[in-house]
C-alpha cells in the first residue's frame, strides 16, 4: 500500500518540475531538503506563472501591510495600476502566444525600472500594479512617466520575424498619511485614475493630486472608529 505522505511529496515535486522551479539540492528526505521543498512551494504559490511577478493574492497581502505601515509611520507611499493598451488587438492579430510575449516583456520592463524595494505584481490578464513605499508626492509623476516611456520604447519579438510595439496606461494614488485607510479604498482611487488615463487617450499616466484634501468619507469613518477603540 502506498504511503500517503510519500504520494504528497511526489505530487509536490512533480508540481515544481512542471513549473520549472529549482529543486532543493540537499539530500532527499533530510530536514534541509524538506525545508527547501516548502520554501519552493511557498514561492510558487505567490508568483504569477507567466511572468514570475508577485500574483494577485500576494499583492493584496502586501498592499494591506503597506496601508498599516503608512498609518503608523506617516511615510508617503504610491500605488500604481497599469494596463496594456489595445492588448486584445495583439491577440487577435498575432495570436495568444504573441500576447504572452508582450505581457512578459512589459513585466520585465516594469521590474527593471523601479527600485528593488518596490513590489511589482501581475493582478489580471494584462493588468499590473506597483507598490512604491516611501515615495514622496513630488516624485510620483516622474516615476510613472519613466515607466510609461520605458514600455513605449520597447519592440517585442513575437515570432516568425514579426515584432510589435505597445504602450501602457497608468493610474496612481498616494495613501493618505496618518489616516487609517483600507487596501480596497486605495486600489479604487488608483483605478479611477487609470480609467481617466484611458478616457484621455491611453499611453499616459494620471495621478491623483492634492492627497491631503482627498481623504474620503470612508477613510474618515475608519479613523473615527480607530480613535473610539483607542479611548475604550
Amino acid at each position: 500500500m502506498n504511503d500517503p505522505q510519500q504520494l504528497r511529496l511526489e505530487m509536490a515535486l512533480q508540481l515544481l518540475k512542471q513549473a520549472g522551479a529549482m529543486l532543493p539540492e540537499a539530500q532527499p528526505g533530510s530536514p534541509e531538503w524538506l525545508q527547501g521543498l516548502i520554501d519552493a512551494l511557498c514561492d510558487l504559490s505567490s508568483r504569477d506563472a507567466l511572468t514570475g511577478l508577485v500574483n494577485r493574492r500576494s499583492f493584496e497581502m502586501a498592499l494591506a501591510r503597506e496601508v498599516d505601515r503608512v498609518t503608523r509611520t506617516g511615510e508617503p507611499a504610491l500605488l500604481l495600476v497599469l494596463d496594456i493598451d489595445h492588448f486584445k488587438a495583439v491577440n487577435d492579430s498575432y495570436g495568444h502566444g504573441a500576447g504572452d510575449q508582450v505581457i512578459k516583456a512589459v513585466a520585465g520592463a516594469l521590474s527593471q525600472t523601479v527600485r528593488p524595494m518596490d513590489l511589482v505584481a501581475r493582478i489580471g490578464g494584462e493588468e499590473f500594479a506597483i507598490i512604491l513605499p516611501n515615495c514622496p508626492v513630488s516624485f510620483g509623476e516622474a516615476v510613472a512617466e519613466r515607466l510609461r516611456e520605458r514600455v513605449a520604447g520597447m519592440v517585442v519579438p513575437v515570432g516568425s520575424g514579426q515584432s510589435v510595439s505597445t504602450t501602457i496606461s497608468i493610474g496612481g494614488a498616494f495613501a493618505p498619511q496618518w489616516v487609517r485607510s483600507s487596501p480596497l479604498l486605495w486600489l479604487e482611487r488608483a483605478d479611477r485614475q487609470l480609467y481617466r488615463a484611458k478616457a484621455e487617450g491611453r499611453n499616459r499616466a494620471c495621478l491623483e493630486g492634492h492627497v491631503d484634501s482627498l481623504v474620503s468619507a470612508e477613510e474618515k469613518g475608519l479613523l473615527f472608529a480607530a480613535t473610539q477603540q483607542d479611548s475604550e
